[in-house]
């Protein structure tokens, strides 16, 4: 039961008054926070339940338990709870609340409280203002805000122009009104022109009048006593005077908090600054469904505008991509999403996605209502502008042409001179950044800075009106080549392992660059240079239309070759062959530009340049199904590479001829190069190999090691060392390295051994890898390996359909890489559908085309499945046997144990249904015999199941 007077050490609580005292003086203390402190004195000692407690203080009203933590810890900052050894709440995690002070048992003297205060009605605190939308992807920041706010006195919410900082403020306040029996006053600075008018519009808001001699003291000694929340919002144009305000406020009163918006915080004594962040977008470049996309609190706010613009809107899977763009574009600031969202009535989302660029323009019709700065993008970012110094609105302008995060040197370089040192310009990017003008990222102990899109796009505008604009992005230009000149030095120098994240980051820099170089105001021998300079990174990041465009352009930009920089030369043509080895329409202009290159390496006795050019060769080699040639071209790189210091270039000069001499049979050589290979090469950066050779060359080893491992019956290591090695390519992240594993090892041995998820799992990674034009020959590849599953699957027809364009694509651009592969899968084909002289005449041109290349590594199986079709249309009683014959021997004599198990198992049905049984076991069980693993194959099973049927038909 409730008392009419609770006392315990120093303090009184009058419940029917709802007042607690302290010493005889009024506490501040909001009604819940009273009701909650009587619920816990009526039961001193024993542990309340919080949903007890809500229950009686919410009742009927559904809250969070935070509302709850709120109250307690303006219960306990009231009695000063914990300081000088003095212990009233205690909280048992999980429970509730106890009140654990010594309330005293007798009481004398009144029940009525003395002196209680009043405050005029006059004074009271104004109401808030009436939010009239839903307040989206806030909750955590008002959360957070809630209970800072009724710990700390003093709180401002700080970012740029638009970002929801007015919106944040009302919703906490709302919040927290109830713990403040004076109210909350709202005051809205915007209007104020003139610094010497804030204290009198604060007075005006609680219809004071106060004398000019001392109107802080006289506010101060006005709000003396009470329990009040104010709000002052929109503070940045005058921030000074607000500062002088608040501080002055705070100092003599001890009932009033305070909560500031602004775009800079006031740097006020006891200050604690909360920035607004931008709404969540997705981060994701991958096309999103609605309801993914739904799941942002961008896309949220767009749709809930779009739908009060329109009368109603729903977002659709086609329209997500959009909307997800257009909030990725607008930096997720609120106030510019609603922009956006009012003009879906007279503009489609998908052409409203492509004005954005133009946002300035696309976005100029805001709330007729609004603020006249917040009527249109630009006029938001004008308010920001004009309240900055000359100096200041100079340094923004400049930094306008960093694309992508900049460091405080990039700045100081790129935007310094005469006027401005570098001490001015960190400190001028400190103030940009207090400003909410420019953003601060931490990352792993590195600090970078950056433009919002939307804050670029204004500051641009700037700088083109300036007069600086082409200045600046030569200056700029310059900055990013030595950037990235200095990152490949230190990294070829063993100075540093990698700087690939910051190479990365600076790619949007690096599109600027060019960009400009090759405009019309540009800089040719700039671009060229770049180019170059940047070549490294586009085959780090698989980056291949996007860095053949700019190669291109590099070289026909140059006038005369012949006369001009030959190094320079050398580079281009290398970087173009590189990036055409896997174009369809490109081949034949890379192996001309791989010629070029290596002729221009060899005349400037240039090493390096040419193992870079014969191992790029070789490549081609191989790609067109010339292994003998590519075996030639790998002696010529270990010979070229023998007596310099490259240790690890005669280890890949392993590689290339174990690979060479695995297509030509030779598979115990091969196998021994490529171990050698493996157990002696000494990994450098990812960035070195994927510059030099375009693949990773332990991945690129392994593949040859897996298909060997296959060949040679140890169908389960091949097919874990298969998925440790894609696994290992996928970490990587290097695209052409991926590609490469997929295309060489991973799909095709998935397919030889019949493991359809596997193979599946594969070829859609590689299709979804290769989507860039100049990736076309691994695109197409992935086709024909899909036509492969499909026949394993039964769909022949359809494999059919889609196999022989593919291959004819291939055959066009000189790819005779799996020409003998395909034509087997083409011939298996025709086969199922009993088509079998063509199958037939496929099978002899493959034939045909191993006679002339030397391929000798699927020789065996392409017997083997002439025997199959010489069963199927022969009347000849021995038809099959001589050429089951021929595959196995073969088989055995390159030591490939799978493809004798397959010729010996057809070998061993075919005599028995001969009645030659005997003979049959005599064929099949050795071999069988021979595999330590794989019991669960395809061929395996297969194999021991022919065997069991031979040996007891019945």
């Amino acid at each position: 039961m409730t008392k009419e007077r609770y006392v315990f050490d120093r303090f009184e609580l009058f419940p029917r008054q709802r007042l607690l005292l302290e010493a005889g003086q009024r506490l501040p203390l909001g009604s819940r926070a009273l009701d909650i402190l009587t619920i816990l004195l009526e039961q001193p000692g024993e542990i309340i339940p919080n949903d007890a407690i809500v229950a009686r203080v919410w009742a009927g009203v559904t809250v969070e338990e935070t509302s709850l933590r709120v109250h307690i810890a303006a219960i306990r900052k009231a009695l000063r709870d914990g300081h000088d050894g003095a212990r009233f709440i205690a909280n048992v995690p999980g429970r509730g609340y106890s009140f654990v002070g010594t309330l005293q048992t007798s009481l004398s003297g009144s029940t009525e409280p003395a002196g209680v205060l009043s405050i005029p009605e006059a004074n009271k605190a104004r109401t808030l203002p009436t939010m009239l939308t839903r307040v989206i992807g806030r909750e955590d920041l008002v959360e957070l805000l809630v209970e800072q706010t009724a710990e700390r006195r003093l709180t401002t919410i700080a970012g740029p122009g638009g970002i929801g900082k007015t919106t944040v403020a009302l919703v906490v306040a709302r919040a927290l009104q109830p713990a403040y029996v004076d109210g909350v006053l709202f005051v809205d600075l915007s209007p104020v022109v003139d610094s010497a008018s804030v204290v009198g519009t604060v007075a005006a808001a609680l219809n004071l009048v106060l004398r000019p001699e001392d109107p802080v003291g006289d506010l101060a000694a006005a709000l003396r006593g009470r329990v009040m929340l104010i709000i002052l919002d929109n503070c940045e144009h005058v921030v000074a005077a607000v500062t002088t305000l608040v501080e002055g406020l705070l100092r003599y009163t001890d009932g009033i908090s305070i909560l500031t918006t602004s775009r800079e915080p006031l740097r006020a004594a006891s200050e604690w600054v909360q920035r607004v962040p931008p709404l969540a977008v997705p981060t994701d470049v991958a096309p999103l469904s609605a309801a993914d996309a739904m799941r942002f609190a961008a896309v949220q706010l767009f749709v809930e505008r779009a739908a009060d613009t329109m009368g109603g809107y729903t977002l659709l899977d086609v329209d997500a991509p959009h909307v997800v763009e257009i909030c990725r574009r607008l930096d997720g600031i609120a106030l510019a999403i609603e922009f956006a969202a009012s003009r879906v009535d007279a503009i489609a989302i998908r052409d409203l996605s492509m004005q954005i660029g133009d946002r300035f323009r696309s976005l100029h019709h805001g709330r007729r209502t609004a603020l006249p700065r917040h009527q249109t993008l630009r006029a938001v970012l004008d308010w920001s502008y004009d309240l900055l110094s000359p100096a200041e609105q100079t340094l923004l302008a400049r930094l306008a042409v960093f694309q992508g995060p900049f460091s405080l040197v990039d700045a100081d370089r790129v935007c310094s001179d005469d006027a401005a040192d570098e001490a001015d310009i960190f400190a001028g990017v400190g103030d940009l950044v207090a400003k909410s003008l420019v953003v601060v990222n931490f990352n792993d102990g590195r600090v970078d800075y950056r433009l919002l899109d939307t804050t670029r796009s204004y500051a641009r505008d700037k700088l083109q009106a300036s007069g600086e604009g082409n200045r600046l992005a030569a200056r700029h230009a310059e900055h990013v080549r030595l950037t990235f000149e200095a990152a490949a030095g230190l990294v070829e120098s063993g100075i540093v392992a990698d700087t690939d994240d910051t190479r990365v980051e600076r790619i949007e820099d690096l599109r600027a660059a060019l960009r400009w170089a090759f405009g019309p105001d540009g800089e040719i021998p700039l671009g060229v240079a770049l180019v170059i300079t940047a070549a490294p990174l586009w085959s780090q990041l698989s980056l291949v239309d996007e860095s053949l465009e700019w190669v291109q352009r590099a070289i026909a930009a140059s006038d005369n070759f012949a006369g001009g920089d030959q190094r320079q030369v050398m580079h281009l043509y290398a970087a173009l062959g590189g990036l055409q080895m896997y174009a369809i329409s490109s081949v034949k202009q890379a192996n001309s530009a791989w010629d070029l290159a290596f002729g221009l390496a060899k005349g400037l006795g240039d090493i390096d340049y040419q193992l870079r050019a014969l191992r790029a060769l070789w490549a081609e080699a191989i790609n067109h199904g010339e292994f003998a040639r590519a075996l030639n071209l790998a002696t010529r790189f270990r010979d070229t590479a023998t007596g310099t210091d490259g240790h690890d270039d005669l280890l890949v000069a392993d590689r290339m001829i174990g690979s060479a001499l695995h297509f030509l049979g030779r598979h115990d050589e091969a196998e021994a190069a490529i171990e050698r290979m493996l157990r002696l090469y000494a990994v450098p950066a990812p960035y070195i190999e994927a510059v030099r050779y375009q693949f990773d060359q332990r991945i690129a080893a392994r593949i040859m090691r897996g298909r060997i491992l296959w060949l040679r019956g140890r169908t389960d290591t091949a097919l874990s060392d298969i998925t440790e090695n894609v696994e290992a390519a996928l970490a990587l992240d290097h695209t052409m390295t991926l590609c490469n594993v997929l295309t060489v090892s991973a799909c095709p041995i998935a397919l030889l051994a019949c493991d359809r998820d596997a193979a599946k799992r594969y070829i859609g990674i590689l299709r979804q890898r290769t989507a860039a034009r100049a990736l076309d020959v691994w695109h197409t590849y992935a086709v024909c390996f899909e036509a492969e599953l499909a026949i394993d699957e039964g769909n022949v027809a359809w494999a059919l359909a889609r196999l022989r364009p593919a291959m004819a694509a291939l055959e066009r651009s000189g790819f005779g890489h799996y020409r003998t592969s395909f034509l087997m899968t083409l011939a298996r084909g025709l086969t199922l559908l009993g088509q079998h002289d063509e199958a037939d005449a496929r099978l002899m041109e493959a034939l045909e085309a191993c006679d002339r290349t030397g391929e000798q590594w699927l020789l065996p199986e392409l017997h083997r499945r002439r025997g199959e079709i010489e069963i199927g249309r022969s009347v000849d009683a021995d038809a099959g046997v001589a050429t089951f014959r021929v595959a196995l021997a073969l088989a055995e004599r390159q030591g490939a144990l799978a493809w004798a198990l397959r010729a010996a198992t057809s070998l061993a049905r075919r005599l028995s249904e001969l009645g030659r049984n005997a003979e049959a076991v005599a064929v099949l069980a050795p071999i069988v015999g021979r595999f330590t693993e794989g019991r669960q194959s395809a061929d395996l099973l297969e194999a021991t199941a022919t065997l069991a049927n031979i040996r007891d038909p019945d």
